[in-house]
């Protein structure tokens, strides 16, 4: 293990997932589903010490996430901290618990960068997706004074089976909002993803057709010289090769989750694995020497077909929670690569998403009820 430590460079990129409370009900939401059993959160001295402890060893990139971070009330003192240490800071939020006078507040704390989300371009869809009827007016109204205030307007969207269809519309949207960057995230399949994929994953030419629109609509903007940036996601699922996750496990990214548990991506804590805590454990020990880290560094612990891959240097073996969530086994090759013997899966699932008929009232949402139902179950 110290040996393999000795080859791992520092994470540059640190999520801190500062509670797992939320005012909205996403049925994609990739907490852990029982996290309504997760009350406990790092106090605002205990964030401030992981940030000084990540800063120090590299990282220069911070996320603040959650749930909603915005329900956290030291958020600017978190965002001061933060900016004093030298980090690039981005806040990533529903906008729900957003005003215009918090968005002057966090600009003058040193946030350098607000991410909004929305559910869909109409208010009726995004309303029900989010389980609140006042999201989308203030969305919009948030979305209108983060423009306002000098940020790069950034918009994101999860896309799914009840919403691909909007492509032009959602586009038309960022655009009247004067949106410099879109993240169209087709929806990847993991906490409360995976727990509704049959009612959200779309079919291969639901897919086809928003690609196609979105190439078209981004020809357009170029004609025009508007310079609005899109980005389209395609679902690990409708792929042959898998992502390289998060660069390689405990490579670049680390997140802390709000309990202070300490995890190579945010989706880890589904895993069999023993994941340390900032309460007990310095972060610079956590990175480099952890088990927990270390589990799927390198390649030694690949099976085959990935062990004798000639792209496993590219791909790492794909995604641990989609083969964990998949198959059962993290040690397994990604079902999404057509090399692994689980693939049949993901095709089973595509076949499903052609015929699939279930609705928006088929979802289970995120929410404490059904969070604590599901763990009991």
């Amino acid at each position: 293990m110290n040996e393999l430590a000795d080859k791992v460079g520092p994470p540059l990129w640190l999520l801190a997932e500062l509670t797992y409370r939320c005012p909205l009900q996403c049925p994609y939401c990739s907490n852990p589903i029982d996290y309504a059993s997760q009350k406990s959160e790092l106090n605002t001295e205990q964030w401030l010490d992981v940030l000084r402890q990540g800063r120090a060893m590299g990282a220069a990139q911070l996320g603040f996430s959650g749930g909603e971070p915005l329900v956290r009330q030291d958020l600017p003192e978190l965002i001061a901290g933060a900016r004093e240490l030298g980090y690039y800071t981005n806040l990533i939020t529903s906008g729900l618990g957003l005003t215009a006078d918090k968005v002057d507040t966090f600009a003058q704390a040193g946030l350098d960068h607000i991410q909004v989300s929305f559910q869909a371009s109409d208010p009726e869809l995004n309303n029900a997706v989010a389980g609140s009827r006042k999201a989308f007016d203030q969305k919009l109204a948030m979305a209108r004074a983060v423009k306002a205030a000098g940020y790069p307007m950034v918009l994101n969207f999860v896309i799914h089976r009840h919403n691909i269809h909007q492509m032009n519309d959602i586009l038309a949207l960022c655009e009247n909002l004067d949106a410099d960057y879109v993240e169209l995230a087709t929806c990847q399949y993991y906490g409360w993803a995976f727990k509704n994929r049959e009612g959200l994953m779309p079919s291969k030419s639901q897919l086809v057709k928003a690609e196609q629109e979105v190439n078209q609509y981004r020809a357009d903007l170029m004609d025009r010289d508007q310079p609005m940036k899109v980005i389209f996601v395609t679902p690990d699922y409708y792929e042959e090769r898998p992502k390289g996750c998060m660069n390689g496990w405990g490579s670049l990214f680390l997140t802390v989750a709000p309990d202070g548990t300490a995890l190579p991506c945010h989706s880890a804590r589904l895993l069999p694995i023993d994941f340390p805590n900032v309460q007990r454990q310095p972060l610079n020990d956590i990175w480099y020497h952890s088990p927990g880290f270390n589990h799927y560094r390198g390649d030694s612990w690949m099976p085959e077909p990935c062990r004798s891959c000639d792209e496993k240097g590219k791909d790492f073996g794909g995604c641990r929670c989609q083969a964990y969530l998949l198959t059962g086994n993290a040690d397994n090759a990604d079902p999404v690569c057509s090399k692994s013997p689980h693939h049949d899966r993901i095709l089973a699932a595509r076949t499903a998403a052609d015929h699939a008929t279930a609705g928006l009232e088929d979802l289970t949402y995120r929410n404490a009820h059904n969070s604590r139902l599901l763990y009991r179950g």
